[in-house]
């Protein structure tokens, strides 16, 4: 696939045969399509233009697959790589059943994937904007703002009154004036993504975990679109590049190495600042969220867990439930900030469902809920630590083969000390669950 043609190989009673190039045009795909019969089956790389080529070709066909580039390893390690090569490898491995896809996403998720997309680089740009503007007050020796915001109100009548060279005092008018343009532009895609966030279920049941707001909710739900197509949580982890590399071989054991990072790095990026926001908040998903962002950032071989934001994520949309150390006042202040970003009134004067939040005792009571929660899952993993059964260890050969890691090592004076859990203390939660 090219912008202006793709080169076609097509497979037929076990042989291969070149069939020249298409037009990448409309009427060209069009008259394409209309030559395939109905029992066909076609293969396509995945590209920039592969969903419009799709949605022309499909209802003319058995099926159209979509090849995933970074597992088609025959062609990506080609000796001899050509158009017309690539292109029989695509029909040969489509014939033998052993082409690697993709997920094609449906029309709904798709805009939703190109508007997040769209507010990502809105908001890089206007970081940068800002970035050049405080280069600038740097290297003309220029303190800091004393405002809080120095593109506030208060932070430009600041910079306004600065002593810098005419040619750099045009340039800060210059970058307020882009940096008010993407501003307008950020204001106008919230809107339109603050009312599809307002009509989709999930994107409001995973704003009920602490941390997770709108934009975050929305970016996990694009990058994913349907939860229900991963059948356990660890598929959905892999998918967003948050699980461990492995590498083993022979009698060895197998090593675990830090992320992946293979698949959508702006949800996964999401998804950890969300955990960096989750940790300042008691409860279970503060805990393994916090620790999902540390592994993240520097993932150790014995960290765990891997990837637990997404495995809460999945199990909630699975089940159907909300987070259940959700605080409600929390959740209705986010919903209301949703609402006015859609664009709803603002209601200035009336009490709404959101006002419980303002009030310190409610917000302390719900703290306390949260913490009394969190108080009985270590006390419950504590307990499971000190009665749980003890496995048989296995031998070294087949623990190597199976990809187990060790406990303890298998030489020096570590591997002489025995590793027996300590029983759970109910004066001492943390140290028992330290020991565990």
């Amino acid at each position: 696939m090219h912008r202006e043609f793709a080169q076609v190989a097509v497979w037929e009673d076990g042989l291969v045969r070149q069939a020249g190039r298409i037009a990448l045009s409309d009427e060209a795909l069009r008259i394409f399509a209309d030559s395939l019969g109905p029992e066909d089956e076609v293969a396509i790389e995945a590209t920039c233009n592969t969903q419009a080529i799709v949605r022309l070709i499909e209802p003319h066909v058995a099926r159209v697959v979509v090849s995933n580039p970074q597992k088609t390893r025959a062609i990506a390690e080609a000796k001899v790589k050509t158009d017309k090569v690539d292109a029989e490898v695509l029909a040969q491995l489509l014939a033998a059943d052993y082409l690697p896809s993709v997920w094609i996403a449906d029309q709904a998720t798709q805009a939703m994937r190109r508007q997040v997309a769209r507010r990502a680089h809105i908001v890089r740009q206007r970081t940068r904007l800002k970035n050049r503007v405080q280069a600038i007050l740097h290297r003309n020796l220029i303190p800091r703002c004393p405002a809080a915001d120095l593109f506030g109100i208060k932070g430009r009548c600041w910079l306004s009154a600065q002593p810098l060279p005419p040619d750099e005092a045009l340039a800060v008018d210059a970058l307020l004036r882009q940096l008010d343009f993407h501003a307008q532009e950020l204001r106008i895609i919230d809107a339109e993504l603050g009312r599809v966030a307002l009509s989709s279920s999930e994107v409001k049941r995973l704003m009920t975990i602490p941390g997770v707001d709108a934009t975050v909710a929305l970016s996990i739900v694009a990058a994913v679109g349907d939860f229900r197509r991963f059948r356990r949580p660890e598929q959905l982890v892999s998918y967003l590049g948050l699980n461990p590399r492995v590498k083993q071989s022979g009698g060895q054991p197998a090593s675990h190495g830090r992320i992946t990072k293979q698949g959508r790095a702006h949800a996964r990026g999401m998804l950890v600042e969300a955990a960096w926001s989750a940790a300042k908040t008691p409860a279970r998903c503060a805990r393994s969220m916090s620790a999902s962002a540390a592994g993240a950032g520097c993932r150790s071989p014995w960290s765990r867990p891997r990837g637990s934001s997404a495995v809460l994520c999945w199990t909630m949309i699975e089940r159907g439930e909300d987070y259940a150390f959700a605080r409600p006042s929390l959740t209705d202040k986010k919903l209301r900030a949703l609402e006015l970003r859609a664009g709803m009134p603002s209601r200035q004067g009336q009490k709404g469902k959101a006002a419980a939040y303002s009030l310190k005792e409610i917000r302390q009571r719900e703290r306390e809920l949260a913490e009394q929660g969190e108080q009985a899952y270590r006390q419950l993993v504590a307990d499971w630590h000190a009665k749980r059964p003890t496995r048989p260890k296995p031998e070294p050969g087949v623990a190597a083969a199976n990809g187990t890691r060790l406990n303890r090592p298998s030489v020096g004076q570590a591997a002489r000390q025995a590793s027996v859990p300590e029983p759970a203390l109910r004066s001492g939660v943390d140290h028992a669950l330290s020991k565990a």
